[in-house]
């Protein structure tokens, strides 16, 4: 349809010449002469599908026009630049090239059969390399936009995988220490042992519904039962992963410093995730018994504060995904992470900060 729509436009351009009043000195507009602009305009259907067979179509049916017909001339030539224009921004090089070629000696010929001055040829040149120069441009907008649209894919692509690692990595390793206790407290305190399963049901339900969440906001809004568009867990689930990370029987404190306030939901969503991060990590690998979790409060961030009394850093190891997540997340938001060795060199903790727009640019 563009292109028929570009060759409509084209033809009423053509068309000028043929409907205004002309001097008696001129060739007349005869309907022959009129049947044959329109003959070279046709082709430009097909500019896309085969533009080079369509230069060489307008250039043939053109020639004809001023060769057996004494007829309006053109102030541009309009199918000769659109189809230029076409080539440059869709053909491969090569293509290019034989077209260029082609019409190094094609205008000079034209001008021949017309007026043969130096104008004419220069004016020709010209149009015909600006139009050449717009493909170009207009080839190059879309690759750059092409490559963005790529790397924005991507970037969604590895926050879907860093989201689905911290909800399932949290979900099952509290899964995993809630079912190598079961087997003793069966044993020993039937009261903890139900208590542990009660936790791994509830940890799995969790899981289940963060995944639905998060997934669900990658269907179309109006998808007929698709799952509602709810927002990422935020700080006011803090209470509740804090309360699944006790269950597994490790004592957790936590605390705040400074004046609390709402943050934007994205930070709030990304404070939340590090501190799940950090918890699963502390489970899975600290062997710790107490963890503090603190979140302090600043004029213009937050940070997260995240300290064990764990074995603290296994030596040669760089940090799984987990900490690189971490790390990604916080600069995500022109934030840092800073991992290692606890205080007094006891356990291992996590520091991030993140910044917080002020007030005014805070959008929710």
């Amino acid at each position: 349809m563009v292109d028929i729509g570009v060759a409509l436009l084209v033809q009423a351009a053509m068309t000028m010449p043929f409907v205004v009043p002309r001097p008696a000195d001129l060739p007349p507009a005869t309907w022959p002469a009129y049947g044959l602009t329109t003959l070279t305009v046709i082709p430009l259907v097909w500019r896309r599908r085969a533009p080079v067979a369509v230069l060489l179509a307008v250039l043939a049916a053109s020639a004809l026009y001023k060769l057996a017909l004494e007829g309006p001339g053109q102030p541009l030539p309009y199918t000769g630049l659109v189809i230029v224009y076409t080539i440059a921004a869709l053909s491969p090089p090569a293509k290019r090239l034989a077209t260029t070629i082609l019409l190094l000696a094609a205008i000079p010929a034209s001008v021949g059969l017309n007026t043969r001055s130096a104008r004419e040829l220069t004016f020709s040149f010209f149009v015909f390399a600006a139009a050449y120069v717009f493909g170009r441009l207009t080839d190059a907008r879309r690759r750059a936009n092409r490559i963005e649209a790529e790397q924005a894919a991507a970037r969604e692509r590895a926050r879907i995988a860093r989201e689905m690692h911290d909800i399932l990595s949290h979900a099952v390793s509290l899964m995993i220490v809630q079912a190598e206790a079961g087997p003793v407290a069966v044993r020993t305190a039937p009261e903890r042992a139900e208590a542990a399963f009660d936790a791994i049901s509830e940890a799995g339900r969790d899981a289940m519904v963060q995944l639905r969440r998060m997934l669900g906001v990658l269907r179309e809004g109006d998808e007929p039962g698709g799952a509602p568009r709810e927002p990422q867990p935020g700080l006011a689930g803090l209470p509740d992963l804090l309360d699944r990370i006790r269950a597994s029987g490790l004592d957790v404190v936590y605390g705040t410093t400074g004046a609390a306030r709402p943050l934007p939901d994205t930070i709030g969503a990304t404070v939340f995730r590090i501190v799940q991060e950090a918890l699963t990590n502390t489970v899975k690998h600290a062997a710790a018994r107490t963890v503090s979790v603190r979140l302090t409060y600043g004029e213009g961030d937050v940070c997260v504060e995240v300290v064990d009394d764990g074995r603290g850093p296994r030596s040669g190891s760089g940090g799984g995904h987990g900490l690189v997540g971490i790390r990604e997340r916080a600069a995500a938001h022109g934030g840092t992470a800073v991992t290692g060795q606890g205080p007094d060199g006891r356990g291992f903790e996590v520091r991030v900060r993140v910044p917080v727009p002020s007030v005014a640019g805070v959008t929710r």
